[in-house]
């Protein structure tokens, strides 16, 4: 399988819906090694094509395994900052949640050997940029958790986290301000421990 074929199941994509992602994902999986065509699509950033790669790209990654993009955890985590349609980001922000999740998670797993220092600290530049600039809600939801989960194990990312959340986040829309609080709380929780 190809490329080509990848891009062909991709345009027969004709929205975000459950059915056409997992239909999607399914194809991708029985061939694997179109997972990296998957992720050089998703960061094709300025092909319309790449929201495609990247709704199909988190799909495979929230219902199936995160594991699945471990080989390309580098291109992956390298290319979310060049990211700029609004649809794209919003799938790349869940899968670094689901990465920072995996990573500290107290069970032993792949993840945690695949992502290195200069893996999170890019995630995390990334995830504050996110935070700063204008996102949908859901972007900023799923950056709020990966940037918390991190700054479980980089002790300067929680004051950072809380400063951004008590001065801008918290004045936004009601979304916004209900993960806001429950992050702020998970910070004073962890304070206190």
């Amino acid at each position: 399988m190809t490329a080509d074929f990848l891009i062909s199941v991709l345009n027969d994509v004709d929205n975000a819906a459950r059915v056409n992602r997992e239909k999607a994902s399914n194809i991708v999986l029985e061939n694997p090694k179109l997972v990296k065509n998957l992720v050089d699509l998703t960061f094709d950033v300025d092909n319309k094509l790449s929201i495609k790669a990247a709704w199909v790209l988190e799909w495979i990654c929230t219902h199936h395994d995160i594991n699945h993009i471990l080989p390309y955890i580098h291109t992956f985590i390298e290319n979310i900052s060049k990211v700029h349609f609004d649809s794209a980001i919003r799938p790349c922000a869940k899968i670094c949640e689901h990465l920072a999740k995996a990573y500290t998670n107290k069970k032993e797993n792949n993840t945690k050997l695949a992502l290195k220092e200069q893996h999170i600290d890019l995630i995390i530049e990334t995830g504050f940029d996110w935070l700063i600039t204008d996102q949908k809600i859901a972007v900023r939801a799923y950056t709020m958790t990966t940037l918390y989960l991190f700054g479980l194990k980089k002790d300067w990312v929680h004051p950072e986290l809380q400063h951004l959340i008590t001065t801008k986040i918290i004045h936004e829309s009601k979304g916004c301000k209900a993960r806001g609080k429950h992050i702020l709380e998970m910070i004073e929780k962890t304070k206190k421990q």
